[in-house]
């Protein structure tokens, strides 16, 4: 307000706020419809035993990742889930998920206020969110104008594989320094 007042542009001010809440609206049901679209996708394939095969292509590499964890448990469970919704680019459909699965290993492994080290793996995981299909990204890329929102694949997976690589490099080697001696991760 300051600058448009000291640069004579306070019409320009005043018109940008009176239409910036019509393109909030407009950009929250587009990207409200992208979620449900995704969503229902993430359901279906849920409900269709796509989750439950991707989760065995998964399962060897999940159980080096996460020892100690039960396959059959709801904490592995609700992890598969959440990569996978990761993997779709669906992050508000991975966060309920990450949450069940934080609270499920906290009861499996007794971890009493503690973060264990499969806790801590799988926020790194979580939070490096390497997605295969980056929606949000793409859906306020297409909003915007852009002619190839998918165009941004390519940097998204780099940075995350760099972000996962870097996360989990950390937590191994923290594991073993720490924990091998006593104290928690």
């Amino acid at each position: 307000m300051i600058f448009a007042f000291l640069t004579s542009s306070i019409i320009d001010l005043n018109n940008e706020i009176l239409s910036a809440p019509e393109k909030a609206v407009g950009l929250s049901f587009k990207l409200l419809g992208s979620m449900a679209f995704w969503g229902g996708v993430l359901r279906v394939a849920e409900k269709s035993g796509l989750v439950a095969k991707i989760a065995q292509i998964f399962r060897p590499l999940l159980k080096r990742l996460f020892v100690g964890v039960d396959e059959n448990g709801e904490a592995f469970g609700a992890i598969v889930m959440n990569i996978t919704a990761n993997l779709m680019g669906l992050g508000n459909a991975a966060t309920p998920l990450g949450i069940k699965a934080i609270c499920e290993l906290s009861k499996e492994q007794s971890s009493k206020g503690t973060a264990t080290r499969s806790m801590v793996a799988f926020v790194v995981i979580n939070t490096a969110s390497i997605q295969l299909i980056p929606t949000t990204v793409a859906t306020l890329r297409a909003s915007h104008g852009s002619m190839a929102p998918m165009e941004i694949l390519p940097a998204c997976l780099v940075s995350a594989a760099c972000a996962l690589t870097v996360g989990l490099t950390l937590v191994f080697l923290l594991d073993r320094l720490f924990v091998g001696k006593g104290r928690g991760l």
